[in-house]
């Protein structure tokens, strides 16, 4: 395992790309922790939090292309910095935040933005370009494994934090966290030394379409649209369980211990299916296995929408999910990659992460308004499986070349 990022200084990008993740999306998936404590402690409702959430969810991929070209014209060094810093000052600014218009200026624009500019866009960009052609797999999927270990990790964190010290404090601790991590930012810095030791000489810059032609090309193409779409709906229901998830076990009438354990076992099962991702699209074609995380997640809903709401059903709902959480992060980064490049990757993942996260607003909003009109979320999950099934569907014809074996 991990054999094409032998040399050290591949494996320092990597990992430090990764415990940046860790620490972005796990702070960022836990928000939904806090939507009890701060409807109980200000009154603001589950709508109004629901709407700041999903107001989070936009920013998040709004910035994504933004920070992505950022790092393609400046380097990720400057964007990072920034991002963590925008994150820790959202994070220690919501608490004393009373209304719904202030949560969603400090925990959905600030603390979205900060996060999403550290995050997948700037990383895997980041990344790609400073590593061989043949480690980018295994490395984006080392990468992706970081943001669900931060998952696995803080979920349980964060639960146990709110319960001891308040949600007020625990978003201070969080505001820390993120400044804690801003030495990995050197290991990417492009005048690191250990970058200079990588046994590989990045490619000059091609002398093809620029930025512009490059996003005009993206916006025509047939196949980089489908596979936006079919991320849009990865979105949706992504967006919807990080939210709604706790309120989901609440509903069935189990301790909040269940919805912190949940979430943490999708980050830690989507460790292995992030790795497991990486290794499959060196072997099968990317958009094959996309179809198929997104069918099985259509099939893993129905069968929970069947099953007994227990503790354990939850547990086993959130491995199934967790399998395929953000394992889909590596094949869409790749396909993106076939199609137009290394070049501008930063930026048209990015805007194919906005498209995964309008999906994500639509999923943490309509929530909140289906279990405020209707009292639970039984139109969401039916939303949820139709549209994990078109997602499958629709990646089936993208334009992408077979996989060529090397040979020894």
């Amino acid at each position: 395992m991990f054999q094409s990022l032998r040399q050290p200084a591949v494996m320092t990008v990597t990992l430090a790309a990764a415990g940046i993740l860790m620490v972005t999306m796990g702070i960022r998936q836990s928000f939904g922790l806090f939507v009890g404590p701060i409807d109980k402690a200000t009154g603001m409702g589950i709508l109004s939090i629901s709407f700041a959430m999903a107001v989070g969810q936009l920013a998040w991929g709004a910035i994504q292309p933004i920070a992505g070209a950022c790092s393609d014209r400046w380097g990720p060094d400057r964007v990072l910095i920034a991002g963590l810093l925008i994150l820790a000052l959202g994070c220690a600014v919501s608490p004393f935040i009373g209304t719904g218009l202030g949560l969603t200026l400090t925990l959905g624009l600030l603390a979205n933005i900060g996060s999403g500019a550290a995050s997948f866009s700037t990383l895997i960009g980041a990344a790609a370009q400073r590593i061989p052609d043949h480690a980018r797999g295994q490395a984006s999927g080392l990468i992706n494994a970081g943001g669900s270990f931060g998952q696995f990790v803080f979920a349980p964190v964060v639960q146990k934090l709110i319960g001891w010290v308040g949600w007020m404090s625990t978003f201070w601790v969080l505001a820390l966290t993120a400044l804690l991590t801003l030495p990995l930012i050197r290991k990417l810095s492009v005048g690191n030394k250990a970058q200079k030791a990588v046994a590989f000489t990045p490619a000059p810059p091609a002398s093809g379409p620029g930025l512009a032609q490059t996003l005009k090309n993206a916006m025509k193409d047939r196949s980089y649209l489908l596979l936006s779409l079919g991320f849009f709906t990865c979105g949706f229901h992504i967006a919807f369980l990080v939210t709604h998830l706790p309120g989901e076990i609440d509903l069935c009438g189990l301790p909040p211990s269940v919805a912190s354990w949940s979430l943490a076992l999708i980050g830690l099962a989507n460790i292995f299916g992030s790795i497991a991702a990486g290794s499959c699209i060196a072997r099968w074609r990317s958009k094959y296995v996309l179809a198929l995380m997104y069918a099985s997640r259509a099939v893993l809903i129905l069968w929970y929408l069947m099953m007994p709401k227990t503790d354990l059903v939850f547990y086993i709902f959130a491995v199934g999910l967790g399998l395929t959480w953000l394992a889909t992060v590596p094949p869409t980064a790749n396909i993106v990659a076939k199609l137009f490049g290394t070049r501008y990757l930063a930026t048209l993942f990015g805007l194919a992460l906005f498209s995964h996260q309008i999906g994500g607003f639509l999923g943490a909003w309509l929530g909140g308004i289906a279990l405020t009109r209707f009292g639970d979320y039984s139109w969401m999950w039916w939303a949820d499986i139709a549209l994990a099934t078109l997602a499958a569907i629709v990646n089936l014809p993208i334009r992408e070349a077979k996989i060529r074996m090397q040979t020894a």
